[in-house]
């Protein structure tokens, strides 16, 4: 790592100017000048993977991969930037360990947005991340993942400075800014639950939460959209709570079936083995998997499915294949998770369609599981 001679950063913290230098080093170096605008110091960093950078930085890891021995010249482009990628993320997360950064900005095209994105996850919650994005419009679930990074979309294209770009930079560099200023602290005088939580089981969820607090804990609810579970549970590694309620479950079946919810990824239930943290388990929404489609568009393969029509997505009933496949799954994670995980398996339905009466009724599916 190659530090500008003459830098200072052991009095107050800079904000990280992340970027290809290489390629777009005018708009970065207007990025720190605005970022400097707003009272803050700017540490301008190279991950330029293509040739050394078109502008004077404080730190070039272009040159530190090259110092490795590793060439954009004798390397396929995927490899060197899976190189940059692992250099980068050292050096921010060495940044931040010190005290030196408090918070991130990049802005970048296709390419930049997944390399600078990939770099931000490294640093904790909290932590400023803002990416100005020509691909921001799209669907950036695979580079936000579970953290808590900002995507502002670039409107235009990022070549060159001109009033239209000049002014996303210019809010972006603010944007890092006003987030770096806060001062809100977490408050650590209560213990802290992690709840999971998503649409069928509202009612449920919320007398939980109520219950809880009542008995002076704090919760915390995520949204298992997908990612909240995992968010929770990466969470909790890094040691954020005390105990998880993990009440919506449903993700397991929606990534069996290629769900709406489905993007769990491969370790979700597992991430926090070895930890001695108490964590109660309850099979909320599991009696369904949720699909992207109405009483107008069933699918040939659904229709003779108990079907509970919500909004733009339905559930569908599991059969008795996938409830047994999705019991089998769900015991063989939880069963190397420790003595400190408990099931709960409620009697009277899973969700808010599933009970007497309800379009998902089905006890012997349950009974099953």
């Amino acid at each position: 790592m190659k530090i500008k001679k003459g830098l200072q950063m052991d009095k107050t913290s800079s904000i990280a100017i992340l970027g290809t230098y290489d390629t777009k080093g005018e708009e970065h170096l207007f990025l720190k000048e605005r970022v400097e605008k707003q009272g803050f110091r700017a540490l301008t960093i190279n991950i330029g993977t293509k040739k050394p950078p078109s502008c004077d930085v404080d730190i070039d890891l272009f040159n530190s991969v090259q110092d490795q021995g590793i060439s954009s010249k004798d390397r396929d482009r995927d490899e060197m930037i899976q190189a940059m990628l692992q250099e980068a993320k050292d050096v921010i997360r060495t940044l931040y360990d010190r005290g030196e950064i408090c918070g991130i900005v990049s802005a970048g095209g296709g390419s930049g947005t997944h390399l600078c994105t990939g770099i931000m996850q490294v640093l904790p919650l909290g932590v400023p991340k803002v990416m100005l994005s020509t691909v921001a419009s799209r669907d950036m679930s695979s580079v936000v993942g579970t953290k808590d990074i900002t995507m502002m979309h670039s409107v235009s294209d990022i070549l060159g400075i001109n009033s239209i770009l000049g002014r996303m930079l210019d809010k972006a560099a603010a944007a890092v800014c006003a987030m770096a200023r806060s001062d809100w602290a977490l408050d650590k005088s209560r213990r802290r639950i992690a709840l999971s939580f998503f649409g069928f089981i509202t009612q449920a969820a919320e007398q939980v939460k109520s219950i809880l607090e009542d008995k002076g804990f704090e919760v915390v609810t995520f949204h298992a959209n997908g990612t909240g579970g995992t968010a929770m549970e990466e969470l909790a590694q890094e040691g954020y709570f005390d105990g998880i309620l993990d009440l919506a479950t449903h993700e397991l079946a929606d990534h069996l079936l290629n769900g709406y919810c489905g993007n769990i990824g491969p370790h979700r239930f597992e991430l926090i083995i070895g930890k001695s943290l108490p964590r109660l388990v309850v099979p909320g929404g599991l009696d369904c998997a949720v699909m992207e489609f109405d009483r107008h568009s069933i699918p040939e393969e659904y229709k003779e499915r108990k079907i509970f029509f919500y909004d733009f997505r339905s559930a569908i009933r599991l059969n008795e294949l996938e409830t047994q496949t999705i019991a089998r799954q769900l015991s063989t994670r939880l069963n190397s998770a420790g003595k400190m995980v408990k099931v709960l398996i409620p009697m009277q339905g899973w969700s808010v369609a599933d009970h007497i009466d309800g379009p998902l009724y089905d006890p012997d599916m349950n009974d099953l599981f």
